[in-house]
């Protein structure tokens, strides 16, 4: 549980670097839903990373899960910034 919990705060400590960009650049424009969205995402990862670790006990099979877990993650993540496919959820 310990285990679990610092992961969430390290991971949701990286919120922190958008709003330090902020603060210095105009490039970076989050509202607080953005801040929201990505917390809620990281939390997830979060969560998913500590599942993974929790309930699997073969190496490679922990790699693979944890590939994809960060993966889909990433991947989620430029579609809401960027738009790589194109959907209703797209920044732009």
């Amino acid at each position: 549980m310990k285990q679990a919990l610092k992961l969430i705060l390290g991971l949701e400590s990286l919120l922190v670097l958008p709003f330090l960009a902020q603060l210095f650049t105009n490039a970076v424009q989050w509202s607080l839903f953005d801040y929201i969205v990505m917390g809620v995402l990281l939390f997830g990862l979060a969560i998913g990373i500590t599942l993974i670790f929790r309930l699997s006990t073969n190496k490679n099979t922990r790699r693979i899960l944890l590939f994809t877990a960060l993966f889909l993650f990433l991947l989620l993540w430029a579609e809401l910034a960027v738009g790589l496919f194109g959907s209703p959820f797209a920044g732009n």
